[in-house]
């Protein structure tokens, strides 16, 4: 193992953090009374596995939470099929259940480490991954600057800095070009990312947004005949992936249309199911919820879908996709790519900081339609129930921008192959 020499304020953040590391079991306990944690794995927060490391060369990848671990299934995927075996980290419960479900059989899910020099130094002394790749802003010091003392190739995949970000870590240059140093590769979401790495000191190569590639998300099949069948052909809405505050506007949107339609609300953290259920029952939709066995009634109005790994059933089920994430403020929207990969009619909200450029390429092509409302919202469920031709070729557009997208993933791949020996 070599040696890195640390600029101060990383030499002082190793040895804040080793003082603070004693506490970090007592903390984490808290954290899974609160469901922040699960309560059984938090020895692999503290870098301690009971799963041993297969033989051969490993690649470990890490997405911190839902959406950047479900981004790195189709790269997980294309490294499997090159005979590697693939470790992958993340940080949320809600992450480690989805990728119980999506994760191809042989791979590996463990709960990434705190960020401390015990933790870290566990974790990399049981699991001696030959690569590593961190997804978008991942810069945690200690994993990085130890993973590059014992020799390991790091890429930074799909990577994503804030302008904000880029100003904090511009105050400590020198830190943030021993951090950046460490990548072998470092692939950016777009090109302002890749401006802000540079003059951070990085060397950026070509652009990569995970997001925006990978297969249709999966699906019972036996599951959806049954809905399909107990629907008879009943419209469905589906607002997916939902935080508090869209559920009463989406539900006046949705009464507004005046539709025989079933509204199918989708929250993105599932443990809100009671919180949706009560919201649109307060605008006079009465909802069962599916994670209490609710059947899914013929006369129905209303549906919670507050289960995890079956949105791929749910997207297939609906003629109409409401983009959650993106009628309130400071969420920023969701991806929208899966809805489209099974060319979904989508309408979305006017808050997608998070993915602004992604849904104005969408906007472009007529393969979203925005809604700045929930009145504006009414009339695009309206038109596009009635007018199913115009759905229809709203979701082909979708469909078709959605799988242009998977250009850049066979693009970047041979450098990914080069960067973990592959």
């Amino acid at each position: 193992m070599k040696h890195i020499l640390r600029p101060l304020p990383l030499a002082l953040y190793g040895a804040a953090t080793g003082l603070l590391e004693p506490f970090a079991p007592r903390l984490l306990a808290k954290r899974a009374r609160a469901g922040k944690e699960a309560p059984e794995r938090i020895a692999e927060r503290l870098g301690r596995s009971a799963r041993p490391r297969p033989a051969g060369r490993l690649v470990w990848l890490h997405g911190v939470s839902v959406g950047e671990s479900l981004s790195l299934l189709p790269l997980v995927e294309a490294l499997m099929a090159r005979g590697l075996s693939v470790l992958v980290t993340s940080g949320t419960v809600t992450s480690a259940e989805i990728l119980a479900r999506r994760l191809p059989p042989g791979a590996i899910h463990q709960f990434a480490p705190v960020d401390a020099p015990g933790a870290v130094r566990r974790f990399l002394d049981h699991w001696r991954p030959d690569a590593g790749l961190l997804v978008e802003s991942e810069l945690w010091p200690n994993l990085i600057l130890a993973a590059r003392a014992r020799g390991v190739r790091l890429g930074l995949i799909s990577a994503r800095i804030t302008a904000a970000s880029a100003a904090g870590w511009a105050r400590a240059p020198r830190s943030a070009r021993a951090l950046l140093g460490g990548f072998d590769l470092i692939l950016p979401q777009d090109e302002a990312s890749a401006e802000r790495l540079r003059r951070l000191g990085a060397q950026p190569g070509p652009h990569l947004n995970l997001k925006r590639a990978g297969a249709p998300p999966p699906v019972d099949p036996a599951e959806l005949e049954r809905l399909t069948g107990l629907l008879a052909g009943r419209p469905v809405v589906l607002a997916a992936s939902t935080h508090p505050g869209e559920e009463p506007l989406i539900a006046e949107a949705f009464r507004a249309a005046h539709s025989d339609a079933l509204l199918i609300v989708a929250p993105r953290h599932p443990e809100r199911g009671a919180e949706a259920a009560d919201a649109l029952a307060a605008q006079g939709l009465a909802a069962a919820r599916r994670s209490q066995g609710a059947a899914l009634a013929p006369e129905a109005q209303a549906y919670v879908a507050d289960t995890l790994g079956e949105m791929g059933l749910f997207l297939r089920l609906a003629d109409v996709v409401v983009m959650g994430g993106s009628f309130v403020a400071g969420i920023g929207g969701h991806n929208p790519l899966e809805a489209a990969r099974l060319g979904a009619a989508i309408v979305t909200g006017p808050h997608v900081a998070n993915a602004e450029a992604l849904y104005a390429e969408m906007a472009a092509e007529a393969a979203v339609i925005p809604a700045a409302d929930a009145a504006a919202l009414a009339r695009h469920i309206a038109g596009l129930l009635d007018q199913p031709q115009i759905a229809q070729r709203l979701g082909e557009a979708a469909l078709d921008y959605a799988r242009r997208q998977d250009a850049a993933l066979d693009a970047a791949l041979p450098l990914i192959d080069a960067l973990v020996g592959a």
